[in-house]
């Protein structure tokens, strides 16, 4: 953010944290934090390198109601996503959590678009946020420079959540944008450290968003929104200075106004929204979907959609989706199998439905097949509490999956067998994949061998 770099009269011998002739107020015990702030370490405490006319308690409390309104968001659809993978089966990543398990519960099938909508928000609300992030941390930076660190227990509390806050949301961000992009550098499982850091970031949010608060809705009131998106850089002013510490005690003169630092950051996210959206939303916008690796074509004619995982990775051979490929629908009181011309011939269902994914991808598609409750029905399990479909694929990560009750009997979950009118693709799943609405794209299992209907 511009303002630390042009010229300014004042040079005053010192820098200030608290208001110009007051007095720093200590806790209990008094001695203690006067000590400290005696016994200043080398390089801390010299704020007057952060001169940045446009830095107070206003500005920085604009930025944290932003982030106030999206970050709950982000957390609870992120959240939700965990539920919707069926932590309940074993199948959600982790997934033994111990206490830090969430509520067990049938994720819906409906509305279809259900698990597009969470994850899509959830991935693409929290790149939209980052330049908020970033002007955020900018705003506060001379605050890890200040000493002493506090002057009561209440004020090392906040510091600690400070610590974890900054620390998590930068690790969430930096493996969230790294699992979407399938760059796994960090060398451990994201699944596991992305729970982990969310569970860590989400308590620090909540301790400082109670310390901080009160503070923020003062520093809003303070000045008025409408009135600093008119004031022009020439008549841009510091605000008063308090003990925040955030106000620069030798101000340089404005490069931006607040009126254009607030410009550049919604203009910042605006620009990640752009790059990104397309990925859910679908259409022409998914051309311009180049911050997310599941972007713009996979395949030819009705089967160019997105694949995240092609019949060549998952080492799929001719021998087991050729003509000696057989379904075995488990179960009831003895297999059935079925060839694929026999599947053919079933009652075929005709459903649009989404397909989306954790990376945050998303695309809708006209699926037609056999309906899973007549599958059940056909196994003897008409009434079946779960399914486990297993794939061909032998060493996948997701080779199986079960699906719920409510998933198998919906009316427009398939055993899909075409895309768009035509047979499905080896990479899309041929001879046969699952689709359900609103269920996780990598549980819509590929190139599928038996289905297990379970009554119990």
């Amino acid at each position: 953010m511009a303002g630390d770099g042009s010229l300014h009269e004042r040079k005053p011998e010192d820098t200030h944290t608290v208001p110009i002739g007051e007095e720093p107020r200590y806790g209990f015990p008094r001695k203690l934090w006067r000590a400290v702030e005696r016994r200043r370490p080398p390089g801390l405490g010299a704020t007057k390198a952060w001169r940045s006319p446009l830095r107070g308690p206003w500005l920085t409390s604009v930025f944290g109601a932003v982030l106030l309104a999206a970050l709950p968001l982000v957390i609870i659809t992120g959240l939700l996503d965990f539920i919707a993978y069926g932590p309940q089966f074993g199948q959600a990543f982790p997934g033994n959590v111990g206490w830090l398990h969430l509520p067990y519960f049938d994720w819906p099938t409906r509305p279809s678009w259900l698990f597009r909508l969470t994850q899509g928000l959830h991935v693409g609300l929290g790149l939209v946020v980052i330049p908020v992030v970033v002007a955020k941390l900018w705003s506060v930076v001379p605050k890890l420079f200040s000493w002493p660190p506090a002057r009561s227990i209440a004020e090392i509390v906040e510091r600690l959540s400070l610590l974890l806050l900054v620390g998590g949301i930068l690790f969430e961000i930096a493996t969230g944008v790294l699992n979407i992009q399938y760059d796994y550098l960090f060398g451990f499982s994201f699944y596991t450290a992305h729970y982990y850091g969310a569970w860590v970031f989400t308590a620090a949010f909540v301790v400082h968003v109670t310390l901080k608060l009160p503070k923020m809705v003062r520093a809003l009131r303070s000045r008025s929104l409408r009135a600093e998106l008119r004031t022009s850089r020439a008549d841009t002013r510091p605000e008063p200075p308090d003990e925040s510490g955030l106000v620069a005690a030798v101000p340089r003169k404005p490069t931006l106004s607040r009126r254009g630092a607030l410009g550049l950051v919604a203009g910042g996210s605006a620009f990640v929204a752009v790059l990104t959206a397309g990925q859910t939303v679908g259409g022409f916008t998914r051309w311009a979907a180049f911050l997310l690796p599941r972007g713009r074509s996979y395949g030819s004619g009705p089967t160019d959609f997105q694949i995240n995982r092609t019949a060549k990775a998952a080492a799929i051979t001719v021998a087991q989706t050729g003509p000696g490929w057989r379904l075995s629908l488990l179960g009831g009181p003895r297999p059935v199998q079925f060839d694929r011309a026999s599947l053919a011939a079933l009652p075929q269902r005709t459903a649009e439905l989404p397909l989306a994914c954790v990376e945050g991808w998303s695309s809708t598609q006209t699926w037609s097949g056999v309906p899973l409750r007549d599958l059940a029905a056909l196994a003897g399990v008409p009434a079946p509490v779960t399914a486990v479909v297993r794939s061909v694929e032998r060493f996948g990560a997701f080779n199986r999956a079960t699906l719920q009750g409510n998933q198998v009997l919906d009316p427009d979950a398939l055993l899909a067998l075409r895309v768009n009118g035509a047979d499905l693709s080896p990479d899309h799943g041929f001879p046969a994949r699952i689709i359900v609405p609103a269920l996780p794209g990598v549980h819509c299992t590929k190139w599928v061998g038996s289905i297990e209907f379970r009554a119990v």
